[in-house]
């Protein structure tokens, strides 16, 4: 006959007893009844409005909107791609300004970080695209480098300043230069630990492509734009969200799902994998004594 042992309390929160259990059972029951009643009703409010009907959803079996609509998606890609590349490197070379060692370079990197950084990102857009008269295309781009650059800087200098100090002395003490120590010491251990930051910045630029649209931009959110406000399909504006939310969700885990196996096979890399030292032998301390 064997016995239970009974879980032991820790240091952070008792264990719940049987009362406790039954309660927080309840409550989940009663959380779950209540998104599923949630998504009921609004599933009945989608009906009841007629947003399923045939009329609303014919437009997306027509092979022009299939084009307009995978148009849209690869000028969004296009754009971020632009957008992604360009902003790490920016936000590389102001965390390196404001790492420099001469005061005049850090102001001037700081001034900049701090400007773009406070900058709501429509307005840069608006202001390249109307008053300097840039393209739609570069215009979005350049918004979105200027705002995710600032904050990358950011994200890049503290990751930088993360490292224990220990490992930047020994490197200087080892001879190496400052641009060396930055790039094979700092910067490999720094980007680990910045990784998903990166990563949520760059879901935050891909989701901001979608502001293209108000600059005219033929991006993913325009296309839906353009059948939504279509009189012949009934002003099919739910199905288009339910078409066009999807996939951004989607590009936006892609993105995430691609952080965490890049993390992944960092952490699996052998040149993260200890090194056996062979054990040490009884032998000569010293030259000379035996």
């Amino acid at each position: 006959m064997t016995t239970r042992t009974a879980p032991s309390a820790t240091a952070l929160y008792d264990i719940p007893g049987p009362a406790a259990r039954r309660r927080h059972r309840a409550y989940g029951i009663v959380s779950t009844a209540l998104i599923l009643a949630l998504f009921g009703w609004i599933v009945y409010l989608l009906f009841d409005t007629g947003q399923f009907t045939a009329a609303k959803w014919t437009p997306f079996t027509y092979k022009g909107i299939q084009e307009l609509l995978l148009r849209g998606l690869g000028n969004t890609l296009k754009a971020f791609a632009y957008a992604a590349v360009l902003s790490l490197l920016l936000g590389a070379v102001l965390a390196v300004g404001r790492l420099s060692e001469h005061r005049i370079v850090r102001w001037i990197a700081t001034l900049f970080v701090e400007f773009f950084r406070a900058m709501p990102v429509l307005v840069m857009i608006f202001f390249i695209f109307v008053a300097l008269k840039v393209q739609p295309l570069p215009a979005l781009v350049t918004g979105l480098t200027l705002y995710n650059g600032s904050v990358l800087a950011e994200v890049f200098r503290t990751g930088i300043n993360s490292v224990e100090r220990g490992q930047r002395e020994a490197a200087y003490a080892l001879g190496m230069r400052k641009t060396h120590v930055m790039t094979y010491v700092l910067a490999p251990q720094a980007v680990r630990a910045m990784l998903p930051t990166i990563i949520s910045q760059l879901v935050v630029a891909l989701k901001d492509t979608s502001l293209g649209y108000l600059i005219t931009y033929e991006e993913f959110l325009h296309a839906g734009k353009l059948i939504a406000s279509n009189l012949d399909y009934d002003l099919p504006f739910i199905p288009v969200v339910m078409v066009i939310s999807p996939i951004y969700i989607g590009m936006c885990m892609l993105l995430s799902w691609f952080a965490t196996w890049v993390a992944e096979r960092e952490r699996r890399s052998p040149k993260m994998k200890a090194v056996d030292v062979a054990p040490a032998e009884p032998g000569t301390l010293l030259p000379g004594v035996q």
